[in-house]
């Protein structure tokens, strides 16, 4: 059997990827690693009886079951729940390390306020009643000057009701500014309500597809939810279905898929409107199955023919011509976007291309194929009064300009925020408070929204952990960690369901930390007014409880509310959003002749919560070692450069450089580099801070022209040797 240089990659990578997604290595190190590592801050288990609490995992979107198992109210292990719809029993790397959270040194223990220069680590413990005192004091004073629209919040989600408590405190205080942090969703829910006409998300239906074409997604990167889609990907092993995946770079997802198809980075819509407009020439589409095909079908044959798709693309004329033929014969094909982890906006004009493919094999709203699901419903709070103040402030303009407009259709552009705060924002910001969310970090050019946020006179983190934007706050109320706290967990990424979890407190509050569901009512009550009308729970669980109502039995019984029979949001497909402009990304190539893409790994946690102890163990020293951060570069451009494995480089973009080491990657194209995400924090602590780099803070944010959204997939850089 011949063996060509990239199915040798393939293999090579496969099989690690394979190690690493199975969960025997976890399952053999997770005790070892959590208690054999002397970790200084790790307790020692004592002798005791031993007991089993279920629970929901929240770190990432997955939604994942858990049970804890506790020797004397002390929890030792998180094992994932069997027979759970979502995960059955499997559990990855970050929810595997989670006590390493709820017991590590991050923690924030006790309510504090900033002592010295803002971000110098400076603090002062303070009771639960002086710190709600001080923001009550500055919320107030705002509200009396009828300035109320000055006060903006940013969540990590806006799913559950805690982030719906945020959301609600907002409205009723008088403020239009409840921002979410930028994800595929963003992108994901425009594309339902353009391509659909309802509001609405997607799910699919992977377990019963046959053919899967994946436009950058990482089914085996941590896309969705992680767990899910690591058994997905060994049934479709087994059930022998086809694979096919489209990625500039060969990532695990590349590598353990039947199919590789290196593209140019920034062309995926062209490719998927070439396969359209194949399966459109060779009639293989259904009748009807899209409206409004017939409008385009003209252009499409003619702007996007394999041949001058294959230009653009870098996908030669038959490989086009063949995965349109495989797609579109499948019974059930599938196909998906949403680079990485999803944690990032696209743009419209692609997401609409990918789900157009779906539209033409007929296979929405149908076993094996994609959903559209309206949205879940079960948050039914009575309407939030409003006095004078509050509908003043609520006649404001958005700070970030969202709904209105240019980007009427987009609830949330967080990206907008530093170019406001520095002077072309509708008013100035006074307060602004920030939950589940690590915006320092985890935004396009973080080091500019940082300095932006030195324009803001007073800041309130409700973080667990030492972040980057806690340490920017004047004042810290922290949240409970998952495993301390009940909540609903509502399950998206990409469930063809409507699922709902509960975490539950499996162990008791550990630090004299603070529910932020419980903080918000305590919050809402003190301003008082029509504030504090709006906000008629005695406490979080009371709310909590009242707003799951016959959900409620089920939750504590299952740990998690399934409804399969869901409504849908809307059952044909459109024909909209494929004549915009591609997203462009920034720099020209003649100063900057490479292009620097992000990555996600699967052990690396890149959105808001960081890697724990255990996970930065698992990186490759191709990724990181010691302190250095790693540059992938095809050795074909790396010997053109004069570099060589190892080699110390400076990294530049239009937004910065850095200090970087080569790694030279047979599996990337020439001309393209790569770094991975979630590196390089400053805060957090001596496991996680100062260890390479922070790829957000090398490229800048872009604009979708279609959305506003910022659908940034890369920027153009350079290398030079130190």
């Amino acid at each position: 059997m011949k063996v060509d240089r990239r199915s040798f990659l393939s293999f090579v990578i496969g099989g690690a990827a394979g190690t690493a997604l199975s969960p025997l290595p976890w399952k053999l190190m997770d005790d070892s690693s959590i208690w054999s590592q002397m970790w200084p801050w790790t307790p020692v288990p004592p002798d005791g009886e031993v007991v089993y609490e279920d629970s929901t995992c929240s770190l990432c979107p997955g939604g994942c079951g858990i049970t804890v198992r506790k020797i004397d109210n002390r929890a030792v292990k998180i094992e994932g729940k069997p027979g759970h719809p979502v995960n059955d029993g499997g559990i990855c790397i970050l929810g595997l390390s989670g006590l390493q959270m709820l017991y590590g040194p991050t923690r924030i223990k006790a309510p504090m306020k900033r002592m010295g220069e803002r971000g110098a680590g400076k603090w002062q413990k303070i009771s639960w009643d002086e710190a709600l005192g001080m923001l009550t004091e500055k919320l107030t004073a705002i509200r009396e000057r009828e300035e109320a629209h000055t006060v903006a919040a940013i969540a990590g989600s806006d799913q559950g009701t805690v982030p719906a408590l945020l959301a609600r405190f907002m409205a009723a205080f008088g403020s239009p500014n409840f921002i979410r942090t930028p994800s595929y969703q963003d992108t994901d829910e425009l594309a339902v309500g353009t391509l659909f006409g309802e509001a609405g998300r997607t799910g699919f239906d992977l377990e019963n597809a046959d053919y899967i074409l994946s436009f950058g997604s990482g089914i085996a990167d941590g896309w969705g939810s992680p767990v899910r889609m690591i058994k997905a990907c060994s049934l479709w092993k087994e059930k022998r279905v086809p694979v096919v995946q489209v990625d500039p770079r060969l990532s695990n997802s590349a590598a353990k898929a039947t199919r590789w198809v290196p593209i140019t980075p920034g062309t995926e819509a062209d490719l998927a409107l070439g396969i359209a407009a194949v399966m459109i020439a060779k009639n293989l589409v259904g009748s009807g199955a899209v409206s409004g095909l017939g409008g385009i079908k003209n252009t499409l044959l003619t702007d996007y023919a394999p041949e001058k798709v294959s230009l653009s693309t870098g996908v030669s004329v038959e490989a086009i011509v063949e995965i349109a033929k495989d797609f579109a014969r499948a019974n059930r094909p599938l196909a998906l976007c949403g680079r990485g982890k999803a944690q990032s906006p696209e743009s419209l004009r692609e997401t609409a291309a990918v789900y157009l493919l779906n539209g033409l094999t007929g296979n929405v709203n149908q076993e094996g194929g994609m959903w559209a699901i309206a949205p879940a419903d079960y948050i039914q709070w009575p309407e939030v009064a409003r006095d004078k103040a509050a509908s003043a402030g609520l006649r404001q303009p958005r700070f970030d300009g969202a709904g209105s407009g240019q980007y009427a259709n987009a609830r949330h552009l967080l990206q907008r925020l530093p170019d406001g705060l520095n002077g072309n924002g509708p008013y100035p910001i006074q307060v602004l408070m920030v939950a589940d969310a690590n915006p320092c970090h985890s935004l396009h050019d973080a080091a500019a929204f940082k300095a932006a946020l030195d324009k803001i006179p007073f800041i309130v983190s409700f973080s667990s952990f030492n972040d980057e934007t806690a340490a920017m706050a004047d004042l810290l109320l922290p949240d409970h960690v998952y495993l301390e706290r009940y909540a609903d967990v509502p399950v998206a990424a990409g469930l063809p369901s409507q699922t709902i979890g509960l975490s539950k407190p499996v162990v008791s509050p550990q630090f004299n930390t603070r529910h932020l569901g419980e903080t918000l009512i305590n919050l809402a009550q003190a301003v008082g007014g029509s504030v504090a009308e709006s906000f008629p729970w005695k406490n979080y669980e009371t709310c909590l409880q009242e707003t799951l109502a016959d959900k409620w039995d089920v939750l504590m019984q299952k740990g998690v509310w399934v409804d399969d029979d869901f409504a849908t949001a809307g059952s044909s497909l459109q024909m909209a959003a494929l004549d915009t402009p591609a997203v462009e990304i920034e720099g020209d190539a003649g100063t900057f002749p490479l292009l620097l893409m992000p990555y996600d790994s699967i052990r690396i946690s890149s959105g808001y919560i960081g890697d724990t102890p255990f996970m930065i163990k698992t990186v490759a020293d191709t990724v990181i070692k010691g302190k250095d951060g790693f540059v992938e570069i095809n050795p074909q451009t790396a010997g053109e450069m004069g570099l060589s494995e190892g080699d110390l480089a400076t990294l530049t973009t239009p937004r910065g450089e850095a200090p970087v080491r080569v790694h030279l990657f047979e599996g990337i194209k020439p001309g393209v580099i790569a770094m991975a995400k979630g590196l390089g924090h400053t805060a957090y602590d001596g496991f996680l801070a100062d260890k390479g780099i922070n790829v957000n803070e090398l490229i800048g944010p872009v604009e979708d022209p279609s959305s506003g959204l910022d659908a940034a997939w890369g920027i153009r850089a350079k290398l030079a040797k130190a």
